[in-house]
């Protein structure tokens, strides 16, 4: 009775937890979640993953579904992101096009959403790709910026590791919600995260 207790109480968390990534979606206004103009150096680039829901919410869905699918796949995609991310900043500081960069932010979150959802163990080559793939369009769209800030080096070394860790806060949410409800409580999250990646799509 006890251990159930924990159980249930422990999954209430999380599930506030998910309420609150929405409050901080709503809140947020994704058509200003790229602008960095007058942005400062470390400490403006480690705030920035912070403000844009659509970038934080992606972040979250690589550390949960890295965790979801269990193995090397819990540091794999973690650290893969922030690496093929400064690939895509760099492809977005020299200007080369790439188009419907704001529509691949938007499908990262609902295929990563909608992969969490799905509870889908992907094979780790492919997951590397899918998650590779959008983080070219993530650092493509802020690489596009950075010429806009003070200190372009120090923001991005502050913005790469901000995302790191918003990363390992996926990686820490999926651990636990996985262990409650048979995975639902994960799941939800997930599809969550695909219903903001939606209306960002639509909107």
């Amino acid at each position: 009775m006890f251990a159930r207790h924990v159980s249930t109480t422990a999954g209430q968390r999380v599930v506030c937890l998910s309420a609150v990534l929405l409050l901080l979606w709503a809140k947020a206004d994704p058509a200003d979640a790229h602008i960095v103009s007058n942005a400062g150096g470390f400490s403006s680039g480690f705030e920035h993953p912070l403000t844009g829901s659509d970038h934080l919410l992606a972040m979250l869905a690589v550390g949960i579904w890295g965790a979801q699918m269990g193995g090397a796949a819990v540091w794999t995609l973690p650290v893969t992101f922030p690496l093929i991310m400064v690939v895509g900043g760099v492809l977005g500081m020299l200007g080369l096009p790439i188009p419907d960069v704001e529509v691949g932010i938007a499908l990262s979150m609902i295929v990563l959403g909608g992969a969490i959802a799905a509870a889908w163990k992907a094979p780790g080559a492919v997951a590397l790709v899918i998650v590779s793939v959008f983080a070219i369009c993530h650092g493509y769209a802020h690489g596009a910026e950075l010429p806009l800030a003070a200190d372009p080096a120090d923001y991005a070394v502050g913005f790469v590791i901000a995302t790191g860790l918003i990363h390992v806060l996926g990686v820490a949410v999926g651990l636990v919600s996985g262990k409650f409800y048979d995975g639902i409580v994960s799941r939800c999250l997930g599809g969550l995260i695909a219903l903001a990646g939606a209306y960002f799509l639509l909107v």
